[in-house]
């Protein structure tokens, strides 16, 4: 699960970490409020989505020579401007591909006088089995291109669970940061709070960058991107009251209250499939012969009919959806089962698209039988193979 930037700001507030003065808001009108309310003169006014790439993003409505998603502002009538031109349009980013997002949030914050842009996130680093440190002098909007021209320029500091973040930790983050006087000693209090957060929310990923030294010399969270274990949200009610749908595929939202892992993709092939290596094995036979998967879809190993008709009917409710493939093998989920499944959410939703259903393992014959008298228009596969092929050709004509 995913939160905005000024959620993810007010938690490490929390924490202590050093953070701006800022408002969110959710309509124009209260955007000069907003303004009047912080230290001023200089503020930024910051679109709120679950995407990076915000500053370089563009808005569809507004044309390719308009600013991007973070604007600093000098005056209260600017802020106003500003929030006039984002609230409601939609903003292009490099992160959320050529549909992009509409903006519903904006954060105003009060300005900082900048003398250096830092990169630092916390994730588990499962090379080592560890949480980690990433850290880079070189912050601000082009990481990734840090990464992949310079990775030489990037730093990974595990963090012993046992000991947690030491002084010593502290001193080598600090090292690959550059970090002296003022922000070396807010650097003592920050990463170790940092750490504590990531840990007691049971984060799978946290992201200040950039992290700011400001011209006094001290440290300043300038932005932060916080993304959480959704198996560990039943211990954090305080984190799912900070979940905003609208952010979210409406299909995944809608898997999510049965259980299923579903992820919306770009292709055109449905796929519903028990376990995850074997969706990752039929995703990539797709692939392979010349089409794109929909969707990663893992009904698990003991879903029953009902589970299995909501996740035929998420499928079929995705109108990229050329076609579908049902790929079980039936172990602790039977392949009878999984056939009447089928036929229920067929029946009810209707079947506007071809439909291969590979079954292989427990009761495979007698799910075969069920799906052979349905009397509806489902083309059955003997292997993987075969299955991919054969919903390929249908799509192709």
């Amino acid at each position: 699960m995913n939160i905005h930037e000024y959620q993810a700001k007010a938690l490490l507030k929390g924490y202590g970490a050093p953070v701006a003065e800022g408002v969110a808001i959710l309509k124009v009108e209260e955007a000069e409020a907003a303004a009047k309310s912080l230290p001023g003169p200089l503020y930024v006014v910051k679109s709120q989505i679950h995407a990076g790439g915000r500053g370089k993003g563009k808005f569809k409505e507004l044309g390719p020579e308009a600013k991007g998603g973070v604007r600093l502002a000098k005056s209260i009538d600017e802020v106003v401007a500003h929030a006039k031109d984002m609230l409601g349009n939609t903003l292009v980013t490099a992160q959320t591909g050529d549909a992009g997002k509409q903006v519903n949030r904006l954060y105003i914050e009060d300005g900082a006088d900048i003398a250096r842009e830092l990169y630092c996130s916390i994730l588990v680093d499962r090379s080592v089995g560890r949480v980690a440190f990433v850290v880079s002098t070189e912050g601000g909007m082009d990481i990734e291109a840090v990464a992949h021209d310079t990775p030489e320029k990037i730093h990974t500091i595990a963090i012993d669970p046992e000991a947690g973040v030491t002084a010593a930790d502290v001193a080598a983050i600090s090292k690959a940061l550059a970090l002296d006087g003022a922000a070396a000693e807010d650097a003592k209090a920050l990463f170790p709070a940092l750490y504590k957060a990531f840990n007691e929310k049971d984060m799978a990923l946290l992201e200040v960058n950039p992290l700011i030294v400001m011209k006094d010399g001290h440290l300043r969270v300038l932005d932060a991107k916080m993304s959480f274990d959704g198996n560990a949200l039943f211990r954090h009610d305080d984190v799912k009251t900070l979940r905003d749908e609208t952010e979210e595929d409406a299909k995944e939202i809608e898997a999510s209250k049965w259980d299923l892992a579903y992820v919306a993709l770009d292709g055109n092939i449905g796929c519903m499939v028990n376990g995850a290596g074997l969706a990752m094995a039929t995703m990539d036979i797709i692939k392979l012969y010349g089409k794109e998967p929909a969707n990663f879809c893992d009904v698990g190993g003991g879903a029953g009919k009902e589970k299995v008709a909501a996740a035929f009917k998420i499928i079929t409710a995705d109108p990229k959806v050329e076609g579908i493939l049902v790929n079980i093998f039936g172990g602790i989920m039977k392949c009878d089962v999984i056939a009447e499944g089928v036929i229920a959410a067929v029946k009810e939703v209707g079947l506007k698209v071809p439909l291969v259903v590979r079954l292989e393992g427990t009761n495979v014959e007698l799910g075969k039988k069920i799906l052979n008298e349905s009397g509806l228009a489902i083309t059955a596969a003997d292997d993987l193979d075969d299955a991919a092929k054969k919903i390929v050709a249908a799509i192709n004509g």
